[in-house]
């Protein structure tokens, strides 16, 4: 048993310093993850927050095949995925919108603080569909097939939208006469 398999499962015992010692190492990859899923510090923080009780409820159903982190990661998305639907829903009945603004999250150097920023304001400017997959493809590493299952979305779609969303940040970024290649 390792000593992070060791830690969780003193979590799932109830050891409170175990648990905390968990959700303190999972907690700003987790926030920084749904801020590059979502528009708006407000919201990335409240999504972060209930993948974070989502994460800690599940925790007793972590196996240790994983890394815990990619583990999180999982969850975290299926649960910003979740809060995305229910505000969308929420919001198409009150036919309401709301203006959101991007701030990462400052624990890291300086340079990855600004660089980071940058990257958020260049998600901010694509189609939800396809910034989600491009999080999902080059944050999380998931292929073509795993986000397709995860979006709910067939092969092909998938497969667009994250070659029209990189083309997009590309021509933001300035590089638009840049190739489109670069598809796991």
């Amino acid at each position: 048993m390792t000593a992070v398999d060791a830690r969780i499962a003193a979590a799932c015992a109830g050891d409170r310093r175990a648990l905390e010692s968990v959700v303190s190492e999972l907690f700003p990859r987790i926030r920084n993850l749904v801020r590059y899923l979502v528009r708006g510090d407000g919201d990335a923080d409240d999504i972060a927050q209930e993948a974070m009780v989502a994460i800690v409820r599940g925790l007793p159903s972590y196996r240790g095949e994983g890394q815990i982190a990619s583990w999180a990661d999982r969850v975290a998305v299926r649960e910003t995925f979740a809060c995305l639907r229910r505000v969308r829903k929420a919001r198409a009945q009150l036919d309401a919108g709301a203006d959101l603004s991007a701030v990462p999250h400052p624990d890291g150097p300086p340079d990855d603080y600004a660089e980071r920023r940058r990257a958020v304001k260049l998600l901010d400017d694509l189609p939800d569909d396809q910034r989600h997959v491009v999080v999902l493809h080059h944050v999380l590493g998931l292929s073509v097939p795993e986000i397709a299952d995860e979006v709910g979305a067939p092969f092909e779609t998938v497969r667009s939208r994250l070659r029209l969303g990189m083309a997009k940040l590309r021509a933001l970024h300035g590089g638009g006469a840049a190739s489109a290649g670069g598809e796991r």
